[in-house]
């Protein structure tokens, strides 16, 4: 091996090296949020929502709630402020507060009160692989294109029997198998 081509290979190890380490967290972070995006019907990726029942302790009558009543309620459920209050129904309440709701049915004399929250961690990494921060779609095409750099320069690292040339062109292949068995079956649909 002459000199140039073990300063290309030096070359190309670093890159793929320096990249890799460089973009681990980026490649975690749009991993994890994949796998959570994946599963957006079995469960909700961004928010958390807690539902509680409880049962309205005295009779109300509709036309006599007021701003002390609403109070009252407020505090059943552990709010401060209210931000609005609809009648759905001549005997039922809603009330919004900042991140929830209080459905008041003084018929049944239930209430069913929902808080939505942030889902840790789960909310930001989502927002990032969505591209929902403005200006991120750029990141995200240059954080692409460095993948295929990182991919392509990963090929060529080993050689021989281990390589490209030997066993890393038949799981190339078998790499394929997956999409190609998928592109099939969709042109089915």
């Amino acid at each position: 091996m002459d000199w140039s081509k073990k300063a290309l290979r030096r070359l190309n190890i670093a890159t793929h090296r320096d990249l890799g380490y460089f973009f681990s967290a980026l490649i975690i972070v749009y991993c994890l949020s994949g796998i959570a995006l994946n599963h957006v019907d079995d469960w909700n990726p961004d928010f958390i929502l807690t539902k509680r029942e409880l049962v309205i302790p005295t009779n109300y009558q509709m036309g006599k709630i007021g701003k002390k009543e609403i109070a009252e309620f407020a505090k059943m459920v552990g709010e401060s402020r209210h931000k609005y209050v609809d009648s759905p129904t001549k005997d039922q309440l809603k009330i919004y507060y900042k991140d929830a709701s209080f459905h008041l049915n003084f018929t049944s004399r239930k209430g069913l009160y929902e808080h939505i929250s942030k889902r840790p961690l789960f909310y930001e990494v989502n927002a990032i692989h969505r591209n929902s921060l403005h200006g991120w779609k750029w990141a995200s095409d240059v954080f692409a294109v460095l993948l295929i750099l990182i991919t392509l320069t990963g090929l060529f690292i080993l050689k021989g029997k281990h390589g490209l040339s030997g066993r890393g062109k038949w799981l190339i292949a078998a790499g394929f198998a997956p999409i190609l068995l998928f592109v099939v079956l969709l042109s089915f649909k």
